[in-house]
């Protein structure tokens, strides 16, 4: 393991640090003096917890950093790291020499023996995929399959959501269907999965919830709605547990973007006097990856028979209901719906 590319200097700012985070892959990162010490780490939940009580990205990493890390020194038994990590909710552990260097990364799922290993908790939800709509941005693919059903390497993207939620015990689905939804019933019907579906028929387009309406009344505990074309790399145990613990109605998955302007942008004020240039800023923002958490309760919001998007009914409702954000790394978001993410998608499972 290379594990220069997850480390970096306690006064790299809060940015650098999450998207070298999101370069590793792992949720990981350790936090270094100047003699190359690891003084502290730090995990994707702790990036949450910055984003969510809104601190400047700006500041120096050593502002959100654990220091009282557990580690094991270089010469460590595997029965001991098995063990460290059974006796906790870590996912890694850093090994370090004798000077505190960073010399490997543990992680939970490659260390702990099979047979000891606990499983993902069983996850108490009702999942719903949206998958309803005609794929325009696919255009031509769309034309003759519908867009549930293209494919990610080797399944089709369908498959692909569907796998992801099977390790949290969940063997029951809601699909969305109508555009094409006779090709998308005949398809899992010829490879029988084992897993058990549950069609939602829309006789007219409803928009991206207008068929939930069916839904009211028949299930009473969170549901986990998400698009059909957008791929969400993140612990599904740590969003409902969040989407729980805040109290939330609605919780929208976000995924955090950078965005670097290239020039000097002009501020300016009354009428055009020049009042600074910001020389390439960068700015952070949140956007709507297409999940989210809800209430069953808020269903009774959604007008029957009629189209309905998600943002009609947050604008409904969040002035007496509370909503909330689960944000997740830039690369844990990929929306296939767009061509350059849908090769970027192909290339992640090695196609």
């Amino acid at each position: 393991m290379n594990v220069s590319k997850f480390l970096i200097m306690h006064n790299a700012n809060i940015r650098e640090a999450i998207k070298l985070m999101d370069r590793g892959g792992m949720g990981f990162i350790c936090v270094t003096n100047e003699s190359n010490e690891v003084i502290g780490v730090v995990t994707d939940g702790d990036f949450r917890r910055s984003i969510l009580n809104e601190v400047n990205l700006d500041l120096p990493i050593q502002n959100i950093i654990n220091k009282n890390y557990k580690f094991l020194i270089e010469g460590y038994s595997l029965e001991e790291a098995k063990e460290l990590f059974l006796k906790s909710t870590i996912r890694h552990i850093p090994i370090l020499n004798k000077n505190k260097n960073l010399v490997e990364i543990l992680i939970k799922e490659k260390t702990i023996n099979a047979t000891n290993y606990v499983e993902k908790e069983r996850l108490d939800i009702d999942v719903v995929i949206m998958a309803g709509g005609k794929g325009t941005r696919l255009d031509p693919f769309t034309r003759i399959l519908p867009k549930p059903l293209i494919p990610i390497g080797e399944k089709t993207i369908l498959e692909t959501i569907i796998e992801k939620f099977l390790d949290y015990h969940i063997d029951k689905f809601y699909i969305s269907v109508n555009h094409k939804a006779g090709i998308i019933k005949s398809y899992f019907n010829d490879i029988q999965p084992n897993y058990e579906l549950n069609y939602i028929f829309e006789d007219k387009p409803l928009g991206t919830i207008g068929a939930l309406k069916q839904l009211e009344n028949k299930i009473d505990r969170d549901i986990l709605l998400t698009n059909c074309d957008i791929l969400i790399d993140a612990d599904y145990s740590d969003l409902i547990k969040h989407h729980s613990n805040s109290g939330n109605d609605i919780t929208i998955v976000t995924s955090l973007k950078h965005y670097k302007i290239p020039y000097g942008i002009c501020e300016i004020e009354n009428g055009g006097q020049l009042i600074g240039i910001r020389e390439k800023p960068e700015y952070d923002l949140l956007v709507n990856t297409g999940m989210y958490v809800l209430n069953p309760k808020v269903l009774k919001h959604i007008p029957l028979n009629e189209f309905f998007h998600i943002t009609h009914l947050i604008d409904k409702i969040r002035n007496t209901h509370k909503i909330g954000v689960f944000p997740i790394s830039e690369n844990s978001w990929t929306d296939t719906g767009e061509w350059s993410e849908y090769k970027k998608a192909i290339a992640k499972v090695g196609f």
